[in-house]
């Protein structure tokens, strides 16, 4: 899914490069509403996209990172009835408290203190990111003895031939479980580590400043691989281990997994390092979740009224989220996610080609040993931009070079 997935977050990404807008005060936005109206001249399908995402950032994604959050608390509790399924202290008080907090926080933020946060978005969460890293190698070098049993178990599962306990012959639990448990998890699950083709990296992707739109669709892509390939495969491992060691999970699921697997490696200490960091991770993906749906928001109205309003209503979902199960967690965000894609997808097969012309004008301008600059005057039929289409008066503005005016005559 991560490698299907680098090749839609390039297209996206390019797409929201190319149709971006510039803002009164300087500043860049746009993202698949935004290259649905302007590329596709579709505006109604660009607020159903708008709508979409919002549903699934807002209201789904931000349930679930509170649940991840609040779930991560469980371990210090009542963790072993909590990890069952059974009814404990956690799972009827601290909940509560955790979501109210989380919907304070939210509230702190996106009514005038977001520049408050910016030391932990540009500085905490990466340093977090960089130490997991770190430590799921640790496990790895550690542990290296247990991954062929680890792998061994996982394909005796997959090929497991000859009658199974429901009466279903193995080679038809084979196909069915490859393609109903391997394909759509992953597919869910992979989606939701990267967003790839989802159409939410893309009103990030708009926002930066670079001289040519290629050059933010392979930074994309990029990050797809380091998130789900590196980032996710260090979270595999850690869990593999314990998995062999303790020879299963004892029942065990979600964030208390993870949380015991680094227990059995590092001690508690582990387990408050793994916390700090699904804090940090959890709360800036709060806010980040919040500004693409307001960022859509924006593109169906700007009315000031509305915007309150929804900056109020954001902040349920944070504080229920904390209070959800696992499969209501998952099963929201999982409906509101499909929705979204599923729309992303239909615009960036239609427009999938301008942004492999502009991958070729990209490596064209490479070859020549240029730092790749872009005129959208040199993409024959491209729709109009706001932002790289040049005129003489550019040249006279001081907006672009006489090189760049030459090759858009050319």
């Amino acid at each position: 899914m991560c490698i299907v997935g680098g090749a839609t977050a390039f297209v996206e990404s390019t797409l929201a490069q190319i149709w971006k807008v510039r803002g009164k005060d300087g500043e860049f936005f746009g993202g698949p509403a935004y290259y649905i109206e302007q590329a596709l001249g579709k505006r109604w399908l660009g607020i159903v996209f708008a709508v979409s995402i919002i549903l699934c950032f807002a209201l789904g994604f931000n349930g679930l990172q509170s649940y991840n959050m609040s779930s991560s608390v469980a371990y210090y509790f009542d963790s072993t009835t909590y990890a069952l399924g059974n009814e404990s202290y956690f799972a009827t008080q601290v909940p509560m408290v955790l979501g109210i907090i989380f919907a304070l926080f939210m509230a702190f933020v996106i009514f005038g203190g977001a520049q408050r946060i910016s030391f932990m978005t540009a500085f905490i969460v990466p340093v977090m990111a960089i130490t997991y890293i770190i430590f799921a190698l640790v496990v790895f070098v550690l542990h290296i003895g247990d991954l062929p049993q680890a792998f061994a178990m996982m394909f005796s599962e997959l090929f497991r031939f000859g009658a199974v306990d429901d009466g279903v012959s193995g080679i038809q639990a084979f196909f069915g479980g490859l393609a109903g448990s391997a394909i759509m998890l992953g597919i869910k699950r992979g989606l939701y580590s990267n967003e790839a083709g989802m159409g939410s990296a893309p009103n990030a992707a708009a926002t930066a400043s670079v001289s040519h739109p290629a050059k933010q669709g392979l930074v994309q892509t990029l990050s797809v691989y380091i998130d789900t390939i590196l980032i996710c495969t260090c979270s595999a491992i850690i869990v593999l281990s314990f998995y062999v060691e303790a020879g299963g999970t004892a029942g065990f699921n979600g964030m208390f997994l993870v949380q015991k697997a680094v227990e059995s490696t590092a001690g508690v200490f582990g387990v408050y390092f793994l916390t700090f960091a699904i804090f940090a991770f959890g709360l800036s993906s709060l806010i980040a979740n919040y500004f693409y749906a307001e960022n859509n928001l924006k593109f169906i109205t700007t009315n000031k009224n509305v915007l309150l309003v929804f900056r109020i209503v954001c902040l349920i979902p944070a504080f229920i989220g904390a209070q959800m199960d696992i499969s209501l967690a998952w099963n929201l965000a999982d409906i509101f996610m499909g929705f979204q894609a599923i729309v992303n997808i239909v615009a960036i097969l239609l427009l999938g080609k301008w942004a492999f012309k502009v991958l070729d004008d990209y490596s064209e301008q490479r070859k020549r040993g240029l730092d790749p600059v872009f005129v959208a005057n040199t993409i024959p039929g491209l729709p109009a931009t706001q932002c790289w289409h040049v005129s003489e008066q550019d040249l006279v503005d001081g907006l672009i070079s006489e090189d760049q005016l030459k090759r858009t005559a050319s």
